[in-house]
């Protein structure tokens, strides 16, 4: 076999599997939505759940996941944002530096499941939070964390070292060439990480299982020290615990489809924002 057949096998190859993927992401929306823009109205999304969650709407579900990632933001994001700027332009060491880039890696790595557990012991006993918003906006705000980090470390770094000495020539302090030169440049990649974050933050549902999230409620939390309701946790139960399955199908499937809206709306969001940024910063 000469080099162009292997070459056109190859190529053959990564075609498919390309078109396996989007294959399988087009079939589970169509799945999704053809399951659940049926029930998708104003009064499901308006309404409180009736008669043991079998009728009514999802809306403390949505503001309760709305709650959660207003939490996860003002966390993860100040603390994710300003490691990575103090890592990458003020730690010197390597050696720390290399240790950093792997203590984040692994975090990423760890299950969902045990950060839940970690929130459980940390936030809800420890702290003596309760279940409740905060304890669990915490919770998955260490989850994203790693990502927000690893998003703005990529996005620093990415930046011409030429622009830092440019400004350090002019007499520029640090702080100020990280303020007007490195963070505008770095932020399309830091806004993408921080909405990526958010988009999964939305969809956890087992740290919240474990640190607030509750299975019907009449009210909208009153603070963050209430429990709440969110869509992924309400989605789990309906599909697993529900009183008639086969009756709450219709909900599960809107439930399902309104949280695969609100993802794909924050990847989009990140995507105005990083052609935005890009051309307005450019280099």
């Amino acid at each position: 076999m000469n080099r162009r057949t292997k070459e056109r096998i190859y190529f053959l190859f990564f075609r498919v599997c390309g078109a396996l993927v989007v294959l399988a992401l087009v079939i589970l929306l169509l799945y999704i939505i053809m399951g659940g823009i049926g029930s998708i109205s104003i009064d499901f999304i308006t309404q409180f759940p009736e008669q043991g969650m079998s009728e009514g709407g999802i809306f403390p579900a949505i503001v309760g996941t709305f709650y959660l990632c207003a939490i996860v933001l003002a966390f993860s994001v100040p603390v994710g944002v300003l490691s990575a700027i103090y890592v990458v332009e003020y730690e010197k060491n390597s050696t720390v530096k290399k240790i950093w880039r792997i203590v984040v890696h692994n975090l990423a790595g760890v299950p969902s499941i045990v950060y839940g557990l970690l929130g459980l012991g940390l936030f809800v006993m420890a702290l003596d939070f309760g279940f409740s918003l905060i304890a669990a906006g915490l919770t998955v705000g260490l989850l994203v964390l790693p990502i927000v980090i690893s998003a703005a470390r990529e996005a620093i770094l990415a930046v011409p070292e030429s622009v830092r000495e440019a400004s350090l020539a002019l007499g520029a302090t640090k702080w100020q060439t990280i303020r007007h030169h490195v963070l505008p440049y770095a932020m399309p990649g830091i806004l993408t990480g921080i909405i990526l974050s958010l988009s999964r933050a939305a969809g956890e549902t087992a740290p919240i299982l474990m640190t607030g999230a509750a299975y019907f409620m009449r009210s909208l939390p009153d603070s963050i020290f209430s429990q709440f309701m969110a869509l992924p946790f309400h989605l789990y139960t309906m599909a697993t615990q529900s009183s008639d399955l086969i009756a709450t199908r219709p909900i599960q499937y809107g439930t399902a489809l309104i949280l695969l809206m609100l993802v794909i709306g924050m990847n989009l969001i990140a995507i105005l924002l990083r052609k935005k940024y890009r051309q307005k910063y450019r280099w």
